[in-house]
């Protein structure tokens, strides 16, 4: 066992990646890999190299076998071949046992695992810096599908290829040589079939990469719409239509069964047509040998060798044919893989990004203009600024630009023109992270991780002692439904764990989750999305007065349908088509009798319970 410990931590590979993403071309793709690991490959191809002069040595000794036996008496045998007997049965016994021991311990142990799990790890830590709009323009479960299965390919492409390379060569021009020294004629059937051999993976092998590469694809596309359906599935159970989910994977199962059949009937046509090839070769070689026994130009044992030698090279031919379908298959799976990996990474932090240092929280917009690459844009020029410690509610109607704004605070995309400063530090300039970690924010869809409640708490500041988490849920009103949590596997309170995306928890309870998420992460900037939408008003007024004492000190950006909720802040800005309309405190804006006080107006008289729905119909000014 120590033995194989040593070789499996040859190879860690969890260790820090490189910080460029990889490469787009396949050659330079692999090779991207592959550097990081050139000692182990090196070692894996000497070993491969022995291990294949090792075993074309086998027919070489069945046939000095044979000769030795016929051109001996068997009392005088072991006295003038005992040596050479017994160094071949030490060759067999012992040096082929340990090449074979060495070639399978950098392979299973080192390679194996390590290169397999390199490749993932390397891939999603690109991958998961890449940028918001990255992973809403793709199937979740098709860009994990694509790094769980690029990493396993890339390895065994690797090593089949390094192992292939070997024993055809090595088998090859092993059984030429042996052959052709006892006579040139016996290499002749074998040359033939080499010729043979190359114009049939020239027919083949770039057909096969490409079926390869098109079973890849669909198969991708068939998980992503999967997992499309699974992590939708309280929208299918509640629309009942299963049948349409039915029919949508369907075809995806459909066009993944009609390439994969068009693969494998090319494989079972390379694989008919290979063994036609080989049975030529063999029985050329052994026409030959038999001939020239007859003739009397070779004795029995070069025909002893013959044979063995011509069989082991097709079925070498055999097992290398099926590593050449197994390598383009996974070079297959690898190019699929790179359409989510071989990709820039979009929006990287600039050359030379400084760390954000936040001391007062001034956030500042100048001229901000955005409109998701259409010409209408969404914001027309967004003049700004948020005083430290001032608390603003943005107002407005469905995409007048409120949660684009904020967005785009966050660095989740890229301004089209202006600027955003957090006390006069441009945030193009810093590092996203440190720009991020600055800047709490609530939203109205609460998304937990499938974790423990502790976790998902302590998500906010990763350090914190289980007393601060426990307080932050307490400030977050959520410790009385905590306590009372058990999930399917027994575990409790703070241990439970939630389900994808929370779904465990009611949407209130999701929602004192990421308050109390926040509470604890302390950031100087707060954004509020909706933050108390999914709570009953008992809890949120209770909620509502530690919400005022986490504001206190701290620069508050709030948006609110419920005017209610927002109307204490300092200042509220009523957005209108991307433009700022309105702006002042609630008393201010009620006595302008402008867009805000119609909006206030619809909300609280005339309407038993009004909605948000009430006010977004009524007033083309609020959402």
């Amino acid at each position: 066992m120590r033995l194989f410990r040593l070789f499996e931590n040859l190879l860690q590979p969890t260790a820090l990646p490189p910080d460029t993403p990889p490469p787009a071309g396949l050659a330079a793709f692999y090779w991207h890999y592959a550097r990081q690991v050139r000692w182990l490959l090196v070692a894996l191809f000497c070993a491969g190299f022995g291990v294949a002069v090792l075993d074309s040595l086998i027919p070489v000794f069945i046939g000095r076998v044979v000769t030795l036996v016929s051109s001996h008496a068997p009392e005088t045998l072991l006295d003038d071949a005992g040596p050479q007997l017994l160094g071949m049965a030490l060759v067999m016994l012992l040096v082929r046992p340990i090449a074979l021991c060495l070639q399978n311990l950098i392979t299973n142990q080192t390679i194996a695992a390590g290169l397999s799990n390199l490749v993932r790890w390397q891939n999603h830590w690109h991958v998961v810096r890449q940028s918001w709009t990255f992973f809403q323009n793709d199937f979740a479960g098709r860009i994990a599908n694509r790094i769980m299965q690029t990493g396993p390919s890339l390895r065994e492409s690797i090593v089949a290829a390094t192992n292939a390379v070997w024993y055809i060569l090595v088998y090859g021009t092993s059984a030429v040589m042996l052959l052709a020294a006892s006579d040139a004629r016996l290499a002749v059937p074998i040359l033939l079939w080499f010729l043979g051999y190359a114009i049939l993976l020239r027919v083949f092998v770039p057909r096969l990469r490409d079926r390869s590469r098109e079973t890849s694809e669909v198969r991708s596309a068939l998980t992503g719409r999967v997992v499309d359906s699974y992590t939708n599935i309280l929208t299918v159970k509640l629309f009942a239509r299963p049948r349409d989910e039915d029919a949508f994977v369907r075809q995806a199962v459909d066009n993944h069964t009609r390439a994969f059949r068009d693969q494998v009937c090319l494989i079972t046509l390379f694989g008919l047509t290979l063994s036609m090839l080989n049975a030529s070769m063999v029985v050329g070689t052994a026409g030959v040998a038999l001939w020239l026994w007859l003739d009397g130009r070779i004795d029995v044992g070069v025909v002893a060798m013959a044979l063995p030698l011509t069989w082991q090279i097709a079925n070498i031919a055999g097992w290398v044919a099926q590593n050449v379908t197994s390598i383009f298959e996974n070079v297959g799976t690898v190019q699929d893989g790179m359409k989510s990996i071989a990709v820039p990474r979009q929006m990287p932090d600039a050359q030379g990004a400084a760390t954000l240092e936040v001391e007062r929280g001034r956030v500042q917009f100048e001229d901000v203009r955005f409109g998701y690459g259409t010409a209408r844009g969404v914001l027309q020029g967004i003049n700004l600024v948020v005083a430290p410690g001032e608390r603003v509610g943005l107002i407005g109607h469905s995409g007048a630009g409120k949660s684009t704004l904020v967005n785009l605070l966050l660095r989740f995309y890229e301004l089209e023109g202006g600027r955003i400063l957090i006390d006069g530090q441009d945030i193009a300039n810093v590092t996203q992270e440190s720009l991020r970690i600055h800047i709490a924010m609530v939203t109205q869809d609460t998304s937990l991780l499938h974790r423990s409640i502790r976790e998902n708490i302590r998500y906010g500041r990763p350090g914190a002692s289980e007393a601060e988490v426990r307080e932050a849920a307490d400030r977050a009103h959520a410790s009385e439904f905590i306590e009372g949590l058990e999930d399917w596997n027994g575990r409790q309170g703070f241990d439970a764990q939630v389900g994808e995306r929370g779904v465990k928890l009611s949407g209130g309870q999701r929602q004192r989750i990421a308050l109390a998420r926040v509470i604890l992460k302390n950031a100087p900037i707060l954004v509020l999305d909706e933050a108390t939408s999914a709570l009953d008003s008992e809890v949120e007024a209770a909620i509502q007065e530690q919400l005022d004492d986490l504001m206190k000190g701290r620069t508050v950006i709030a948006i609110a349908h419920r005017l209610s909720t927002i109307a204490r802040m300092d200042r509220l800005i009523v957005l209108d088509h991307g433009r700022i309309v309105e702006q002042g405190a609630h008393a201010e804006l009620l006595a302008a009798g402008g867009a805000y006080a119609r909006l206030w107006r619809m909300q609280s008289g005339g309407f038993k319970s009004p909605g948000p729905s009430d006010y977004l119909d009524a007033a083309p000014a609020a959402e």
